[in-house]
């Protein structure tokens, strides 16, 4: 969905969505689904950091001339991780302060203002719960909302867009204990539905597109506050750590 204005600090980003919706005569509908980008997400919160003013310790220094990257850029990295966890090939990949694993600890130059960078939420899953509020009083309806960004996969090439927050919807779809259509039960299948909306609804969001926001409609799910945090794998189960 296009048409949304250019988001600043403080920004109230459920009225903003409700606003451009009104103005495309678009109606929400109970359970439609909003997906949000975290850009737009990290902007409203304030969570821009201007680079000139970033002040590199030795660390950061030392990792940036190894990997060929901005020291400044690299200091903002570690300050948001908590551990580097590989590096290497121009590339910093870390645990960020959310938990998430990704490069650069989903710090972005792209699409903010030149000479900022932007940072990811500091709780994605409350910012998305704001947002579903603030669009649920605005439309009387009942929502949710997924705020998602762009993450790289091991072993793979490319990247792809996967929830970092979420409110009202429930991250996965249970099917442990069902059977298949052969009678085979499943033991530990559970979709994670919340990235597989993200992925969908990136394809009409695009990186150049300038559409922050997509509406995905009929989609069947179990509501949930458990939020994506549930999703990042507890370290005495992660068999790569």
């Amino acid at each position: 969905m296009g048409g949304i204005k250019r988001v600043e600090p403080g920004d109230d980003l459920g009225g903003i969505i409700a606003e451009a919706l009104r103005r495309k005569k678009f109606e929400l509908e109970d359970d439609d689904i909003v997906v949000v980008t975290q850009k737009i997400v990290s902007k409203s919160e304030g969570r821009l950091a201007k680079i000139d003013e970033v002040r590199p310790t030795r660390e950061a220094a030392d990792l940036a001339a190894e990997l060929g990257k901005d020291p400044r850029v690299v200091e903002l990295v570690l300050r948001e991780s908590r551990r580097v966890v590989r590096k290497g090939h121009g590339v910093l990949i870390t645990e960020t302060r959310q938990g998430f694993v990704c490069a650069n600890s989903g710090i972005d130059v792209s699409n903010v203002k030149a000479g900022y960078a932007a940072l990811l939420p500091l709780d994605p899953d409350a910012s998305a719960r704001r947002i579903r509020k603030s669009l649920e009083k605005a439309t009387t309806k009942r929502l949710a909302v997924i705020v998602t960004d762009t993450f790289g996969r091991p072993w793979r090439e490319g990247q792809t867009d996967m929830a970092i927050g979420c409110s009202g919807i429930a991250p996965t779809e249970k099917l442990a204990g069902k059977k298949d259509p052969f009678g085979y039960v499943l033991r530990v299948t559970q979709p994670a539905i919340v990235d597989e909306v993200a992925g969908a609804a990136e394809l009409v969001m695009k990186k150049r597109s300038l559409v922050p926001v997509a509406i995905v409609r009929g989609v069947e799910y179990r509501k949930g506050e458990s939020g994506v945090r549930s999703l990042v794998r507890k370290r005495s189960l992660d068999l790569f750590r």
